[in-house]
């Protein structure tokens, strides 16, 4: 049998992050290569007791098809929710839609908005994930580099002035993978382009109820009064990323195209995950949850920086998140990421080279991204002392 792989997919590769957790399933290596939440931040006895509830209580509801939107109490819940906490009021020419993670989301506008050759513009570096979504779409990807506030407006807007520029993507909040947080005088520059040059964005804010330092700066959707923004949301980082749900806020026109592409991949999102999530949102105290979850990654980012301060060479540069999961270390010119990050997995720890971030993997690039939720503390700090030798063997 011979086998013809569809265009759309020929050219694309496995993600990278994903064949490094492969390459350290050997519990010797120390990983700071996941994205994943601390395992002491999930709510196993909530989860635990709300599940035997519902399947005590409403089973059939818990097992039987949804509507593809959503559970509805979910979705009211979450309505309040982006009120509330978000300042996101939905409004009547918009519709939210539960979706199975954001990642989904990420899909589905794609899928809805872009036609191949169309760009797509994204921040430089970004998320994997959803580059590797625009590519299957055959999108050309454009990348804008990445100031200490967030994108470099000059370039973004150079970009929004040319032709088939459908889409920007990006994570205001503790972006990943650097951790940078755009400021609040970016975020109302980023609408303004995107409405003067008739550019839809794609607002995912994964990480925003992470921050443990600094002050909450409003969401682009919070100040959107023309559609511009569609903006993605997900229970993965505070309540569990195994349930696989999310939500997705857009103009009712696009929305509706978006369900009957959701209706083609998996008819609805889990109906058990989604009514889990409504009753944790309903029946837990959220500001006090969150707060624990705050405190952990606090504690996890402060340790491997501050290790970082007294173990690296001092030509190695980091950023200092306030909140999310991630920050981004680069070496000093003419070093070679690539090989520190191979010498760093012979030494035991794994770390993810920038390149896997970017829009053009061609580009020259000195960074590499660490994680600080996922290992424990001891092996934070013995993780990142294997890699501060390694800087100043390397950078000698």
């Amino acid at each position: 049998m011979q086998y013809e792989i569809s265009e759309r997919m020929a050219a694309m590769q496995p993600s990278m992050i994903r064949e490094i957790l492969k390459a350290t399933s050997n519990p010797e290596v120390i990983a700071f290569s996941a994205g994943n939440p601390a395992p002491n931040a999930f709510p196993i006895g909530d989860i635990a007791q709300i599940t035997a509830d519902i399947l005590q209580e409403q089973p059939v509801d818990a097992l039987q098809y949804g509507v593809t939107e959503g559970y509805p109490l979910l979705l009211e819940a979450v309505r309040n929710l982006c009120k509330t906490r978000y300042d996101i009021s939905i409004s009547e020419n918009e519709g939210l839609m539960i979706i199975s993670g954001a990642q989904q989301g990420a899909d589905l506008v794609t899928k809805t908005l872009i036609n191949p050759g169309d760009t797509v513009l994204c921040e430089d570096p970004s998320f994997i994930g959803c580059l590797n979504c625009f590519r299957s779409y055959r999108a050309k990807l454009v990348g804008i580099e990445m100031e200490e506030d967030g994108v470099n407006l000059e370039k973004l807007e150079a970009e929004m002035k040319k032709p088939h520029v459908k889409l920007f993507y990006m994570i205001p909040n503790f972006q990943n993978p650097s951790g940078i947080t755009t400021s609040l005088e970016k975020r109302k520059a980023v609408l303004a382009l995107a409405q003067k040059y008739n550019v839809m964005i794609l607002e995912d804010n994964p990480y925003g109820d992470l921050r443990f330092h600094g002050e909450t700066i409003p969401s682009i959707k919070s100040m959107d009064t023309e559609g511009a923004v569609i903006y993605m949301g997900s229970f993965s980082k505070i309540i569990a990323p195994g349930l696989r749900v999310g939500y997705v806020i857009a103009p009712k026109e696009i929305l509706a195209k978006m369900v009957v592409g959701k209706q083609c991949a998996d008819v609805h999102t889990t109906m058990l995950s989604q009514m889990i999530c409504y009753r944790f949102l309903a029946t837990r105290d959220l500001d006090s949850h969150l707060s624990r979850l705050q405190g952990i990654y606090r504690g996890k980012c402060e340790l491997m920086i501050s290790t970082m301060e007294k173990e690296f060479a001092s030509g190695v540069a980091h950023t200092n998140p306030e909140g999310g999961l991630f920050l981004w270390c680069t070496l000093p010119e003419g070093a070679d990421m690539t090989s520190f990050c191979q010498k760093a997995v012979e030494r035991g720890v794994a770390v993810v080279p920038g390149i896997a971030f970017l829009a053009d993997p061609e580009t020259p690039c000195r960074s590499f991204r660490m994680n600080f939720s996922t290992p424990a503390d001891e092996a934070i700090v013995e993780g990142v002392k294997r890699l501060g030798l390694l800087t100043k063997e390397f950078l000698r």
